[in-house]
């Protein structure tokens, strides 16, 4: 091969390779096809079988579903097989864009648990001892609470306590 053919080889075999989908762009895929269909989050959670905290969480990135879970929501959202495979991949949890979220509505529960986060401990300490709330084995209600003064956002977590052993 003359080195032009070699440079024109290379270039046209990096331009067909195809970067692997993210899980990012899968939650890029997942927000974008329900606002294109006019879903809502109780509605694929319905379909999908699950809460629609716990199913808002999986298809934002955070839970691993399983593969009939997966595929529903896939077939429902029109997802590409990939993304239908990534959803039943174990995530990389808890991640945010910053270290201090820049959202206003997740900066204050960040401000929350600045706030009364050594509340939280203190009477979880008092109440059962040494240990921490559960996020895994955890359950979550987020409703709306009519108020004559405007409506309130109410949320209910439930972790199961698990006490510091010693060894």
């Amino acid at each position: 091969m003359k080195p032009s053919n070699k440079t024109e080889a290379a270039f046209l075999a990096a331009a067909s390779y195809a970067k692997p989908m993210t899980r990012t762009d899968v939650t890029e895929m997942v927000v974008m096809a329900k606002i294109k269909k006019g879903l809502s989050w109780p509605k694929i959670a319905k379909a999908v079988g699950q809460s629609k905290e716990w199913t808002t969480a999986a298809l934002l990135g955070q839970m691993q579903m399983t593969k009939p879970q997966a595929e529903t929501a896939g077939r429902l959202l029109g997802l590409p097989a990939d993304a239908v495979l990534l959803l039943q991949q174990v995530p990389y949890k808890g991640s945010l864009p910053t270290a201090v979220p820049a959202d206003p509505l997740i900066y204050r529960f960040y401000e929350l648990v600045n706030v009364y986060g050594t509340t939280f401990k203190e009477l979880i300490h008092e109440e059962f001892g040494d240990g921490i709330m559960s996020a895994i084995d955890f359950k979550m209600d987020l409703s709306r609470e009519a108020d004559p003064k405007g409506d309130r956002v109410k949320i209910t977590m439930s972790g199961k306590y698990l006490p510091y052993k010693t060894y």
